[in-house]
């Protein structure tokens, strides 16, 4: 190095804590992910579910911590360090555990700047937090619908089963539906809980209802561009990264109206059903499956909130709200 030449400057050190890592295949990891790219060119961004991972760990410069109660104690822990803490709030965050638990609460605190991933959540946070928020919503790259099978009307239903994604209702509406050409691909984990037995229950006779278990994501994405609609029956979202896959694969959706979708689609989104009713989630099937028009309709809807879910925009975003607080924004 020529004399006088000034050394490169260290790059900071950014930690992604995700409660779940890349085998679960879920939410919290897909943004941890991303995220991670997404510092990459300015930052070092490494993953871990926990901090610190041993005794001699340096802190980093920042810590992202997804998941206010799950990720409480890497919270508590990095927060004697005095070096700023991002907390990104998940669905179960939002809508149920900071309303209750002690832990989560106190990761609001602890927190420098919280993350929303839509925000019709910023109502769920009492006024001292709405005023460290910012929302940041997801992305998805943007690629075509595919073909779809010409002799099935394909509904794709993303999500492990559990209570909170309510996958009884989504079973229990195709149930009510006489049509042979309907198919329902459910895609994730079967866990051994209440939830998961009672769908295999529920589904064990209807050969319309394939269960297709936990797949790569890549297949995942490939089977929503080849299907008709997404189903989205959750109870709780905190911002669904398959409902932006679904909106940047032209493909529309039926939900439950909920905050954390609501947040997505807008108030005023004609696909919606009141969570947990099967009988009204079959008559929009029924609807979409009868009426071109109405399809047409859903799909130019989805289409105009597309640019929000863009990545160069949330790569934007996640630097900007990096840099910012490690300079004390």
């Amino acid at each position: 190095m020529t004399l006088g030449t000034p050394l490169p400057a260290k790059r900071p050190r950014i930690c992604i804590i995700s409660p779940a890592l890349a085998s679960a295949n879920n939410g919290n990891w897909r943004t941890a992910q991303r995220w991670a790219d997404f510092l990459s060119q300015s930052f070092t961004a490494q993953i871990a579910t926990q901090w610190p991972a041993g005794a001699s760990d340096e802190p980093p410069a920042l810590l992202i911590a997804l998941h206010a109660r799950k990720s409480a104690a890497t919270i508590a822990a990095f927060a004697a360090t005095g070096h700023p803490i991002v907390l990104v709030l998940t669905g179960t965050d939002l809508y149920r555990d900071i309303q209750v638990d002690p832990l989560a609460q106190q990761s609001l605190v602890l927190a420098r700047k919280l993350v929303l991933l839509q925000a019709a959540g910023l109502t769920e946070l009492a006024a001292q937090f709405q005023t460290k928020s910012v929302v940041i919503e997801q992305s998805a790259p943007r690629l075509p619908p595919l073909p779809p099978d010409p002799d099935h009307f394909d509904l794709t239903l993303v999500g492990h089963l559990r209570d909170e994604k309510d996958p009884l209702t989504a079973a229990r509406a195709i149930m009510r539906l006489a049509d042979p050409g309907l198919r329902l691909l459910q895609i994730g984990h079967t866990d051994q809980n209440r939830c998961g037995a009672a769908f295999e229950a529920l589904v064990a006779n209807e050969p319309r209802i394939e269960r297709l278990g936990n797949l790569p994501h890549e297949q995942t994405r490939r089977l929503i561009r080849q299907s008709r609609l997404l189903l989205l029956p959750s109870t709780m979202e905190g911002g669904a990264n398959v409902l932006i896959e679904a909106i940047m694969s032209g493909v529309p959706a039926l939900c439950s109206r909920i905050s954390g979708s609501i947040g997505i689609l807008g108030q005023d989104y004609p696909g919606y059903f009141p969570v947990g009713d099967d009988q009204a989630l079959a008559a929009l099937i029924a609807r979409c499956r009868s009426e071109p028009a109405f399809m047409r309709l859903l799909s130019v809807h989805c289409e105009k909130r597309a640019p929000l879910f863009m990545p160069e925009r949330e790569r934007r975003l996640v630097n900007e709200l990096v840099s910012t607080t490690l300079a004390g924004g």
